[in-house]
């Protein structure tokens, strides 16, 4: 009876390491786009025949594992019917938790609640261990939600750009500019940008025969016009710049520059991305932004707790000013008055 015992629990530790060897190789997979049956077996410390006999079984559980033979022969995993569990390490599932915690904030049009369903179920799934780390994570962070600006972006047609950028597929773009004028335009699409709070399309214009950019949420649709080869070269160091320079050259709000009372870090620590940073000293910070109102700019300077002197535009100075005395009827109010609001 001993010895079955220990017949049986050899059994039981193959299966086990089988299985976790499993793992390993998809994991593998879903990490690099080809893998040679050597470089599979070194890393998985097991024989090239192993390896083969691993990838069938992930065949067998449904997984399209592509094989390809000769000099450059090998192993990758091919999109499926359907899409397969996910093998994650601790940071991936983390990251992904973290980007959905932003997703369900995001000014994308549906995303939110996809955003909360998808976290509920990544959660659940979730060794105690990360789960701790996670929320964690989530009660110490305190969220900017994004203003309602009307902005919203449809997921679908932002995926459908996205992808079009990254083929180098032309778009057909139904599109409605800031003065409310529509036109149908032929785009080789670039870059998305997500800029402040608003997505946008860095790409050359086929029907202007220049560079554009274009907000995304202006874009009532957009369909595949077919692939371009040659990518034309950017007249800026990058899409980020570029939008940049076209939303401050045309840009309808305002151009915001404050001296802060405040290091860079601390500064930075408080408006986040929104905002470009010039340390003058140890002690005081040139901040510039650009809006579409003064009610942003004046919201991310009070989240500071530093005094600071504006430079430009002067119509900040009477906004903030309206802010303070408003604050000021609040805090002065007494505990009656507060309750008949």
């Amino acid at each position: 009876m001993r010895s079955v015992s220990v017949l049986n629990s050899n059994i039981l530790d193959d299966v086990a390491n089988t299985s976790s060897r499993t793992l390993r190789l998809l994991s593998l997979l879903q990490n690099h786009r080809h893998w040679s049956g050597d470089d599979l077996a070194g890393r998985l410390e097991v024989s090239v025949r192993t390896v083969r006999r691993d990838i069938e079984r992930l065949r067998d559980l449904g997984y399209p594992v592509e094989a390809a033979r000769g000099v450059d022969g090998g192993y990758q995993l091919a999109a499926g019917a359907a899409m397969p569990p996910l093998v994650l390490d601790d940071e991936e599932a983390v990251a992904i938790v973290v980007g959905l915690q932003a997703g369900a904030q995001a000014g994308i049009e549906g995303i939110a609640e996809s955003s909360v369903r998808a976290l509920a179920k990544v959660a659940h799934v979730m060794p105690t261990r990360l789960r701790r780390r996670v929320d964690a994570l989530r009660t110490m962070t305190v969220p900017a939600a994004w203003s309602d600006t009307g902005a919203h972006v449809d997921p679908e047609r932002l995926t459908t750009i996205a992808q079009a950028c990254r083929d180098h597929q032309r778009l057909e773009i139904s599109y409605t500019d800031k003065a409310e004028r529509h036109s149908e335009r032929e785009v080789e699409p670039h870059r998305l940008v997500l800029l402040g709070r608003r997505w946008y399309l860095a790409a050359y214009d086929l029907s202007r025969h220049d560079w554009r950019s274009f907000r995304v949420d202006r874009i009532q649709a957009a369909t595949n016009a077919g692939t371009f080869r040659t990518q034309r070269e950017l007249p800026a160091k990058d899409a980020l710049a570029f939008v940049r320079a076209g939303i401050e050259g045309s840009f309808p709000g305002f151009t915001i520059e404050v001296i802060v009372e405040a290091d860079a870090a601390t500064v930075r620590a408080a408006v986040g991305r929104w905002a470009t940073l010039e340390a003058r000293d140890e002690e005081h910070t040139v901040l510039r932004m650009t809006s579409d109102s003064l009610d942003w700019p004046a919201l991310a300077l009070g989240s500071i707790g530093a005094d600071f002197a504006v430079v430009s535009p002067p119509e900040l100075v009477p906004h903030l000013h309206a802010w303070g005395e408003r604050f000021g009827r609040v805090a002065l109010a007494t505990v009656d008055e507060r309750r008949t609001i």
